[in-house]
């Protein structure tokens, strides 16, 4: 019962976070999609950090750009093999660490606002600007924090 308990649990904190992330990255997207046109910029801290209004149709860093179809395609695959990945564990009574929960729900959620993006407009929504970096967007920064997490688990696993 108690493992019942936990596998809900992280059901639960798996879709809750992808589900605030999503709504975080639409809210912040329309926001500023709202109130600036393309390509202009405010400063927040001058030089160094702006929201600049940026329509991606590339991949990460807008490399690749206009290849649309393939980065519809994409996301699907990889919103797919995370939600098995997490469904997996639960099916197969493995516990999977939290951490491991919320580092796959960020991508998650960091695919499907970007997704979204792809299929209604064409192009993602970027729009955080350090200059000394690509605009990018929430769910960019989502899927980044993520994958981070992942990699410093699965370094600290191999380390040992």
């Amino acid at each position: 019962m108690k493992e019942t308990h936990r596998s809900y649990f992280d059901l639960s904190l798996s879709f809750i976070v992808t589900l605030a992330i999503v709504i975080l990255d639409r809210i912040t997207k329309n926001f500023f999609a709202g109130i600036l046109s393309l390509g202009e910029s405010i400063p927040i801290i001058r030089d160094i950090f702006h929201m600049t209004l940026v329509h991606n149709t590339g991949i990460a860093f807008g490399l690749f750009k206009d290849q649309s179809i393939t980065f519809i395609f994409m996301p699907v695959i990889a919103i797919f093999l995370l939600i098995f990945n997490i469904y997996y564990y639960r099916n197969n009574d493995e516990a999977l660490s939290r951490t491991y929960i919320i580092a796959f729900s960020l991508i998650l959620a960091g695919a499907i606002g970007n997704l979204i993006d792809r299929i209604f407009y064409g192009y993602v929504i970027d729009f955080i600007d350090f200059r000394v970096w690509p605009v990018f967007n929430v769910a960019d920064s989502a899927i980044t924090i993520g994958a981070v997490i992942v990699a410093v688990k699965c370094f600290r696993l191999s380390s040992k």
